[in-house]
């Protein structure tokens, strides 16, 4: 009878491009996934799996999901299925509720490769998908509760449990040290702006990395102020901060074998007596000059002390900023794709090809300081802080506002992603970041499934065999 009742349900799903059926009168939901995606999509559709558990899993306490799919697109899936499931709640039923909740995940491989899963891949999984929680988590949180003090206990919390004691510079030690851009930010709030450092520095290392977080805990906009329609959800500005965070805790956790730098940019951009004025000229810690013309393009310039530092005091050889920067990132590449502007072109590719495998999505932004960065143009200082023309790629132009803080003739690797849209669906964060970075950077890691899901050296591109597998496969949660 049960084979019965499952075969009818999977006669009904027709997925354009999901679909779902309830079974036993709800107690159980089989939905299907879409049988192909397009070339700028996840092969593991994973955005509609987020979507489908949200939508489809039925009430209760002790709950169970299978997802079929392959075997490379289970980092993408899990990932995906812990967006789900967020940790931050301030609603008062909950704290009453006296039997935890829980949610248990198998995964049944078809296709190639369609073993049991090996211990070693779910301990990955594990430690990927509470650094998407806890990235989201921290985003979640009002700043009330996620200041600068809070943020830094967070970044102790994840030093304590890997054995590494953070660097902090914090409130006016930033201003002796020169550090311009974030004293400059952060200066006006209660609680005093910071850089702190988290470092790995295993032997054998052949290179150094260095991941650079936006950690704006609140952008009121300073005294550009924002507006009562676009200041709600400015919790939202550490995004990048704490995907870093939650990326640097699974990396080290699953074995990384490069140097490697997490370095967060922390600062609540406020309005008072001390705040930033427009006109005001701050010397950054690249020794540049900024005429600031718009205190609500503080991004940058906590960013551009941030990867500085990355250069001069860390001997970086890669640098990657992560960063909830611009506004009009979400016009440029969508709600869906975070955009990446860099001066290597290989690397654009692998992030394209590092999010299509783990299911946050990266598309490119134009690279051409020579055409934009005159956007910033300055009479009395080496720059401006913000464009002259806003319809001139503002966050290209954003972004190379950072890039001309270690120079663009350094010879290294500069990355850059702007997350400012899909750090959030809706109003829940979505951990965005933590999987792309793992991925982005899994060639580095002792762990055989991020090695799987890394674009950079793979002899075979197995991104574009996966383009032509069959579109006709059924993959069902």
């Amino acid at each position: 009878m049960e084979s019965l009742v499952w075969q009818a349900a999977l006669s009904t799903l027709n997925p354009n491009p999901t679909d779902s059926c309830p079974l036993y009168l709800n107690y159980a939901t089989v939905a299907a996934l879409p049988c192909r995606v397009s070339r700028h999509n996840s092969p593991s559709a994973a955005h509609f799996i987020t979507r489908l558990v949200r939508t489809c899993l039925p009430p209760g306490v002790h709950r169970c999901i299978v997802m079929v799919c392959e075997q490379p697109e289970v980092f993408a899936s899990a990932c995906a299925l812990a967006r789900a499931f967020p940790l931050f709640t301030h609603r008062s039923g909950t704290s009453r509720r006296l039997e935890k909740k829980t949610v248990t995940v198998e995964f049944f491989l078809v296709g190639q490769d369609n073993g049991p899963v090996e211990v070693s891949t779910l301990q990955c999984l594990a430690n990927a998908t509470e650094g998407v929680r806890l990235a989201a988590r921290i985003v979640d949180t009002p700043c009330n509760e996620m200041n600068t003090d809070n943020f830094l206990e967070e970044i102790n919390k994840v030093g304590k449990e890997l054995g590494i004691v953070p660097t902090i510079i914090r409130d006016e030690e930033l201003k002796t040290r020169g550090f311009g851009g974030i004293y400059g930010v952060g200066k006006a709030a209660l609680h005093p702006p910071a850089l702190a450092v988290l470092s790995h520095t295993p032997e054998g290392a052949t290179q150094t990395i260095a991941w650079v977080g936006k950690g704006i805990v609140y952008d009121t906009g300073g005294l550009s102020i924002k507006g009562k329609t676009t200041m709600p959800g400015m919790k939202r500005d550490c995004g990048g901060a704490a995907a870093v965070l939650g990326a640097f805790r699974a990396a080290i956790k699953q074995g990384f074998k490069d140097n490697l730098h997490a370095v967060f940019c922390l600062a609540e951009n406020s309005v008072g007596p001390n705040a930033t004025r427009p006109d005001d000229i701050h010397l950054l810690y690249s020794g540049k000059t900024v005429e600031i013309n718009n205190t609500d393009a503080e991004g940058r310039l906590v960013l551009a002390d941030g990867v500085s530092y990355a250069c001069k005091d860390l001997g970086a050889d890669i640098i990657l900023d992560m960063a909830t920067l611009t506004g009009a990132q979400g016009i440029a590449t969508g709600k869906y794709h975070a955009a990446v502007l860099t001066n290597s072109a290989e690397w654009e590719a692998a992030c394209v090809k590092a999010g299509r495998k783990c299911g946050d999505l990266v598309h490119p932004l134009v690279y051409c300081p020579e055409l934009h960065f005159s956007e910033f143009t300055s009479a009395v200082a080496d720059m401006k802080n913000s464009v002259a023309d806003r319809d001139n790629s503002p966050s290209s132009c954003a972004g190379l506002f950072i890039a001309s803080h270690i120079g663009f003739d350094w010879p290294g690797v500069w990355v850059h992603l702007d997350i400012a849209a899909p750090v959030h669906a809706g109003e829940r964060a979505t951990g965005f970041g933590v999987a792309l970075l793992l991925a982005l950077f899994g060639r580095a890691s002792e762990d055989p499934l991020l090695n799987l899901v890394s674009p950079l050296g793979c002899e075979v591109d197995v991104e574009e065999e996966d383009m032509g597998r069959d579109s006709k496969r059924r993959r069902l949660v």
